[in-house]
């Protein structure tokens, strides 16, 4: 799960981190309002969506009168960044800045542990730092029984600062930085960049919490911070239904019964030369119902050109998922082309039903696989 810049602040300034204070805005009228209230002559404008590349793509932007702010914000205000609207914007007085640097606690599955990154070439191009000068990235697994001890975090800061005091106050926002992980239940922790400004403070510019969902049953104030996004609103309702969506961005949709067979699906999808819209796993006892809303959830993305069904009946039998497919087609208004594959558990009585339909059958994975990438080629979809 994730959250927005500002509640991320929020998240740190709770913990003692050292970080820029912001107004949220969600109109230009609020925005010189807040302009006003920072009392500051440059104020950082700032737009709030659940995504990176903010600055690259005009979403952050540096206004020096109420002019450039009513004109900046307006622009911002509306904007699309990676497909997400910018409702909200953050404005917070500029910082003089020194010099900038990097500092994340992120999971490691093939560490097992929290990885501590960092690095003293920070700022939004950090992603090319990691690919051209891999040297520059400094990395710390952390014994999860042990934590951060004084000794560690005064060490990591060291691998960015010389002066004493910046080294210290870095160890301070390290350990605090560990803790919100451990506490909060979070996946990642991210400050790009942690700055020293003009003045010597060392201090958080921008925030980012990312948390395990799979915790948010123990923590309900982390859980009250979710602004789902369209997709995250889709996997919202697809859990709600009973299966597991997951949104990706290729044109064939994918309707699996088990999570390894979804994975094995979309893998040869991709290997044939199609790309996978979607994993989508409809799980074991589906009945029809079940179909029917994965069916509507499948055929929302505007990307989708044709749709793989794909099932391996067990505990899932193969005519329930005819019975959906069927009912789920008479009641939507759609040319979309759609390949079933079904066996096991009662396919013959599956096949059965859907002979004379408008699906296209298929014996074997090759074969539908093969079958609807050329039906994606040929879709008509806008």
């Amino acid at each position: 799960m994730k959250i927005q810049e500002y509640q991320a602040h929020e998240i740190f300034r709770k913990y003692g981190i050292p970080s820029v204070r912001g107004i949220v805005c969600e109109s230009v009228a609020e925005s010189l309002e807040a302009y006003r209230k920072t009392g500051s002559q440059r104020v950082v404008i700032k737009a709030q969506v659940l995504s990176g590349g903010r600055g690259k793509a005009g979403g952050v932007a540096l206004a020096s009168d109420s002019a450039q702010v009513e004109s900046l914000a307006g622009k911002i205000l509306g904007m699309k960044i990676k497909e997400l609207d910018v409702k909200k914007i953050l404005v917070v007085p500029a910082v003089e800045i020194a010099s900038e640097y990097y500092l994340s606690f992120v999971i490691d599955r093939s560490t097992k542990s929290t990885v501590m990154i960092l690095s003293s070439e920070g700022g939004v191009d950090i992603e090319q730092v990691a690919v051209n000068t891999p040297e520059k990235i400094n990395k710390i697994s952390i014994f999860p029984f042990v934590g951060i001890p004084e000794f560690l975090a005064r060490k990591a800061a060291s691998m960015l600062f010389t002066d004493f005091a910046h080294i210290r106050a870095g160890a301070n926002i390290i350990r605090k930085l560990y803790k919100i992980m451990v506490d909060l239940d979070a996946s990642l922790v991210e400050i790009n960049p942690l700055v020293i400004t003009k003045e010597g403070e060392v201090i958080a510019l921008d925030a980012k919490v990312n948390f395990d969902e799979n915790a948010l049953y123990r923590q309900p104030e982390v859980a009250a911070l979710m602004e789902p996004d369209p997709q995250e609103q889709k996997e919202l309702e697809a859990k709600s239904h009973g299966f597991s969506y997951i949104h990706l961005d290729g044109n064939i949709g994918c309707m699996v019964n088990g999570a390894g067979l979804a994975m094995t699906t979309m893998d040869l999808v991709n290997l044939y030369g199609g790309k996978a819209a979607n994993f989508l796993d409809i799980g074991g006892s589906s009945n029809s119902g079940k179909v029917v809303q994965a069916v509507k959830l499948l055929l929302s993305d505007s990307n989708v050109k044709a749709v793989l069904v794909n099932i391996f009946g067990g505990i899932t039998r193969c005519d329930d998922v005819a019975r959906g497919l069927t009912e789920a087609f008479n009641g939507i208004n759609t040319d979309i082309p759609v390949v079933v594959r079904l066996t096991g558990t009662n396919e013959t009585e599956g096949h059965r039903i859907l002979e004379g339909s408008r699906f296209h059958i298929a014996g074997t994975m090759r074969d539908a696989i093969n079958m609807v990438i050329e039906l994606a080629g040929k879709s008509t979809r806008q």
